[in-house]
């Protein structure tokens, strides 16, 4: 098969397993760059521009995961397609969990070898690098977000609780000019109502009893970043006149204070309220409303959007397995479909309160629906009903697992057959079983 002439890395110490991938990879069109040494990639890598890097995972000075988490430091790190022995499988896949893309075990299939690696340096427009999701619905927000990042209009971001109205604002700020700058957000929820303008605006010394030293508040605080108001539908209708007049003149008054003060920042908002229907019972005010409501973005729930699911396991995954100490090797396919099949009221904070949980008390090597819902007797208790049989469970699984191969191979059922390492035939009958049409 054909690849994109472009730049990879290869790092492998046998000679004559190196000259040979050198020579075909270069056939397909490719610019190979290749070393030796883990240590002499190291320090090459981190100025080489590579699409990707093939890595062996056995090293002379050191290991090929060492090599990794070194070049997975920098922000735009190239995929990694790890060659590995069957007996370092283990490790390939922990690897896999800490955001290698994928790998090969010896021997492996040559044309198999390049479908995988042409997955990895098939051009793609711009930088598509999932941060909020690899759903469809996630793509739109954070192409809309990037936009968005490119003008200071205020934008109100809605959605239900913990669905990541925080982190899809951080994204927009850190791709904004002004992302070097303060990103300083507000609760104005959590603040007590007596103290919220004292917080937002600050104070003079003497503005009130207790008032013994001049306070700076959190709009002062932003110096030309981001204010970030949280469920902003909670603020008193007297600050939010304040607010308003803050946009508006783009200054405000301390608590106390005569002289105005600038304010060169961006509202960012979010709330979980239907302001609307507040506005309509004089709770929230109109004109405000129509201030920060310049741009609506919508964070959909995760019911909404299974697909962003497992992603979102696996990173999880991989944040507590750093931060803490433990025997749990992955999470199990039976696993993932329990959480696809559950509702998730608290969305994306109830996933990762569930999963920090559960990798502290599993019992096992392999995280289990028991694990994730200990609390729920569908996944945990005796009795059973309404659940789909370990059968069911695994034929719904390879049927995703084979609709992704065809997607990822343009429906090829040849190239589709070597990424899933069966025949054509085999894949034909498990097609045919599994009702799966090829497009």
């Amino acid at each position: 098969m054909s690849l994109e002439p472009v730049t990879i890395a290869l790092v492998e110490d046998d000679p004559i397993m190196g000259e040979s991938l050198v020579q075909r990879l270069s056939l397909e069109g490719l610019t190979v760059r290749w070393w030796q040494r883990g240590r002499e990639a190291v320090s090459a890598l981190r100025e080489a521009r590579v699409r990707a890097v093939v890595c062996d995972i056995r090293l002379p000075d050191i290991d090929g995961e060492t090599l990794f988490r070194e070049i997975a430091r920098r922000p735009d790190a190239p995929p990694f397609l790890f060659i590995t022995g069957f007996g370092d499988i283990d490790q390939a896949v922990r690897l896999m969990r800490a955001g290698a893309a994928n790998y090969v075990t010896k021997p492996f299939d040559l044309e198999d070898f390049l479908v995988r690696l042409a997955e990895l340096v098939r051009p793609t427009p711009g930088d598509d690098t999932p941060v909020l999701g690899v759903s469809q619905a996630m793509g739109e927000v954070e192409r809309l977000l990037s936009r968005l990042a490119r003008v200071a209009a205020p934008v109100l971001i809605c959605g239900e609780t913990g669905t990541g109205k925080d982190v899809a604002a951080r994204f927009l700020h850190a791709r904004s000019e002004a992302a070097a700058k303060p990103f300083v957000a507000v609760n104005c929820a959590a603040i007590p109502a007596d103290l919220m303008e004292s917080e937002l605006f600050g104070h003079e010394k003497g503005a009130f009893t207790g008032a013994i030293q001049r306070h700076v508040g959190y709009a002062e605080r932003t110096a030309g970043g981001v204010l970030f108001l949280d469920e902003i539908g909670e603020l008193r209708p007297e600050l939010q006149a304040k607010l308003l007049r803050l946009i508006e003149e783009r200054s405000f008054h301390r608590v106390g204070g005569e002289r105005p003060v600038a304010f060169d920042g961006r509202i960012l908002a979010a709330t979980n309220a239907d302001l609307p229907a507040l506005v309509e019972a004089g709770r929230f005010r109109q004109d405000l409303y129509y201030r920060i409501n310049v741009v609506t973005v919508r964070m959909p729930a995760l019911r909404d959007r299974p697909d962003d699911i497992p992603w979102l396991m696996n990173r999880f995954f991989t944040e507590f397995a750093e931060r803490h100490e433990t025997s749990v090797k992955g999470i199990s396919a039976l696993t993932e479909e329990a959480a696809r099949a559950h509702a998730w009221p608290g969305n994306i904070r109830e996933l990762r309160n569930r999963m920090e949980r559960a990798m502290a008390l599993a019992l096992g090597a392999w995280l289990m629906p028991g694990d994730l819902f200990p609390d729920l007797a569908e996944y945990g208790g005796p009795g059973l009903s309404g659940f789909g049989s370990l059968e069911d469970a695994r034929l719904e699984a390879e049927r995703r697992h084979i609709v992704r191969a065809l997607a990822a191979t343009g429906g090829e059922i040849a190239a589709a057959a070597r990424l899933l390492g069966i025949g054509r035939t085999t894949l034909w009958e498990k097609m045919r079983r599994l009702s799966i049409a090829v497009q």
